[in-house]
Formats: structure tokens, sequence, C-alpha cells
């Protein structure tokens, strides 16, 4: 029995795959999504919400290095690497410094724009304007720091905003204790950028694409990505229950992508950073918008089922236990930047940011593989850039002008 073979396999039905098979789907193409768990399972569920078109600051800056020894001995800290798994996770912390180098820093803010820039564009071409409504506050966001807070990358932050135009307000205290009553005096300043917003729901948001795909004609296939094989000018994708055929196949797994890539003999830089949050149910005090605290390196949306508190980074690999001490540290945090704020009923939860060094996503067609195709690799900025580079993958496989230079986003640029 022949098989039957989609135009496209999608695999990973995160905010990533999700975009990239819808607009697939609405260039006319038969496309399926591949995942074992239903949309918004993964790191789409649980992340802090953030849509920032107005961010083009990549995570790694300069004086990075020097951190290293005391991320090493602080377990619960900002960041942190299990001393168990260091010596696996070198070459990518190596990787990650380099591109923390001055000159490295402003092109790959210039890429970040370039992709960030529509995001809320996307979405709301995606979702149609009703769901837009219903799930997006482009609102702003709020940046804070307690005391003199942390300078050493000040200046460069803010010739990376003057360098793309991107609009910002400085806050003294007294304006951020009209803006959020009950703010801990510790915190003494902040900055709005007003250009950036947040969804009240990351889950139903992408719940929403993935209902919007099926509605349309794409089939959501609830199995497991065994294994990828080239067939007959195309692809065969093993899965747990079945063999499905492709001319193209989109990875778009996050953090498990190279478990499908490293067979066929593709080796990239992307590490696990995986990500806690807790989230508060009926709290006493609700931020009208996010308020990230670049102090202690978390932040708080208000969301509709609570506050979600988000934040730090560990670097332990997919297999090693979550620590829900990382979790619980945020609610302290919280509490303590609003002292009013018990939030008894609480959720901790852990997932995984795919990340590459550069803090750039891995996007388009693999060199040497006809009909391959990388989306993944969006670390910490996947509910921003998932719909612009699903855009911009499909603009790529069905031919059509990208509207924005692909080059920067290739894997090609970690040989």
């Amino acid at each position: 029995m022949a098989l039957a073979r989609h135009d496209v396999i999608v695999v990973g039905a995160g905010v990533v795959g999700l975009s990239t098979a819808l607009y697939l789907r609405r260039a006319g193409l038969d496309v399926a999504v591949v995942d074992p768990l239903p949309p918004a399972g993964g790191a789409s569920f649980g992340n802090a919400g953030l849509i920032s078109p107005d961010t083009a600051v990549p995570i790694a800056l300069p004086g990075m290095l020097p951190k290293v020894p005391r991320w090493l001995m602080d377990p619960l800290g900002p960041l942190s690497v299990r001393p168990s798994y260091f010596l696996r996770a070198l070459p990518w912390l190596l990787r990650w410094v380099e591109s923390g180098r001055l000159h490295r820093v402003l092109a790959i803010s210039d890429a970040m724009r370039a992709l960030h820039r529509e995001a809320m564009d996307c979405w709301r071409e995606l979702l149609g304007p009703e769901l837009y409504r219903e799930l997006f506050r482009p609102l702003g966001q709020v940046h804070v720091w307690e005391g003199g807070g942390d300078t050493s990358n000040a200046k460069l932050e803010r010739q990376i905003r003057e360098r793309h135009g991107i609009d910002t307000e400085t806050l003294a205290a007294d304006d951020l204790r009209q803006m959020f009553p009950g703010i801990a005096r510790e915190v003494t300043h902040g900055l709005l950028v007003p250009g950036n917003g947040f969804t009240v729901s990351p889950q139903r948001s992408v719940q929403a694409l993935g209902k919007l795909f099926a509605h349309e004609g794409g089939a959501l296939i609830n199995e497991r990505a065994m294994k990828l094989i080239p067939d007959e000018g195309g692809w065969m994708l093993m899965t747990n229950t079945a063999n499905r055929a492709a001319n193209h196949v989109v990875i778009a797994a996050g953090a498990w992508s190279l478990q499908l890539l490293e067979p066929l003999g593709i080796k990239l830089p992307l590490e696990t950073e995986r990500g806690y949050h807790a989230t508060l149910f009926d709290p006493e005090v609700v931020p009208p918008l996010p308020i990230s605290n670049k102090t202690r390196a978390f932040g708080m949306t208000p969301m509709e089922d609570g506050i979600r508190v988000a934040g730090t980074v560990e670097i332990a690999g997919l297999d090693a236990p979550p620590n829900e001490q990382r979790a619980k540290i945020l609610v302290q945090h919280a509490r303590r930047m609003f002292p009013g704020l018990s939030g008894k009923d609480v959720r901790y939860w852990m997932g995984f940011r795919p990340s590459t060094p550069d803090s750039l996503p891995i996007l388009g067609a693999a060199s040497g593989r006809p009909g391959l195709h990388f989306a993944f690799g969006h670390g910490h900025f996947g509910m921003t850039g998932g719909p612009p580079s699903g855009r911009l993958v499909a603009r790529m496989i069905v031919g059509q002008p990208t509207g924005i230079d692909p080059a920067p986003y290739a894997a090609q640029r970690f040989r």
C-alpha cells in the first residue's frame, strides 16, 4: 500500500510549528503537523506570554565570562549550570560568550529587530481581529531595577534601542508607584517600552492556531516522530505508529529538534535553557501590564487565570528532573517586589527553551538536503519570533519574497 504523501509535514505543534503550518496551509499546500502532544503542550504553554516586537537585545552581552564561576556555585541563581552537565554544555557556553562580543551583539540585534518588529501584525494576521483582541494586549512592558541597578550594559542597551528607533519612557520611583500601587520601595526606577505587549493566555493563543489550522483543512496528528529518512525525492517520517511521507519536512520540535537531525549527521549548537514559572491564582495584587525585574532576572505577567511569575535559566539538559526550588524562589521574588501579594494557590512548572548561542533562531533550508527545513532555536523569544519565523519559512518553501534577509538565521552561520 502506497504511503499517502503530504506536501509538507511540520514536526512540532508549538507556536513556531503551528505558525509555519498555518501560513503554508493558507498558501494552498497539503500540510500535516506531527506532535505527541496537542497544541501548547511544551514551552508554548509555560512561557511568560511576552510579545516583544520592540526588543532587540540578545541574551549574551559583553562581560559574561567572569560570571561563569558564580553560576556554578549558586544553584538557585538567575542563571545556573548544573556541575554534572557543565562539560557537555561547555562548547555551547563558549560560543555564547563569543556571541557577547560588541560587534556580534550589534549584528545580532539587527537580525532580532528585523524578525521581531512585525510580531503583533503576524499574530493578528494568523488569528484574525476578533481572536487577537480577545487574547492580546498591546499595552507595553515595564522593566524595573532595585537600588542602583546593574548598569554594566545600560549604555549598550540604550545604543541598541536608539539604533533601531525603539521608543521608551524613563520611569522614576513616583511614576512606578502610580503605575503599580503597592510596589516595594526597593524598586527605584524603570523603563516603559510601549511598543511591546503580552497575551493573557499563551496556551489559548497557541491552541487557537491549532484550531484554525484544523478548521482550514490541515491535519493535526498526535504521534511521536522517531526518525527522518530520505525517500524518493522527499522524506519519510517514522512515528511511533505510522510511516508518513512528504515532499518537505519542517523541523520545529523545539529543544527536541536535534534528536531527529543528529542521525542525519546534522550537528547544530542547540542547548536547553530550562525555564520555570509559578502561577499565582486569585492574587491580591495584579499589575496592569508585564513588569520585568532586571535586578533579580524575573518577570510578572497578568493573565486571565492569575499572575504568572517567570524567569531564570538552568543549563541541565533534557533529562534531569525539575528543581522546584527555582520556581519557589520566583514566588519569593514576586512577594518581595509586591509585599501585599500572598498568592496562596500556586502552580509550579518547568519547560525547555530551545536556545542558540546568539539568541537567533535557526530558520530555512538544510544545506545539501532538499526538502528539509529548520524552524527552531527561539530561546526566550518564541511567542514573539514564532509567527514571523513561520511566515518566513513558509515563504521560502513556496518561493515567495521573504520580506527580510533570511541569511542571519541560516544554519550555515554555525560552520
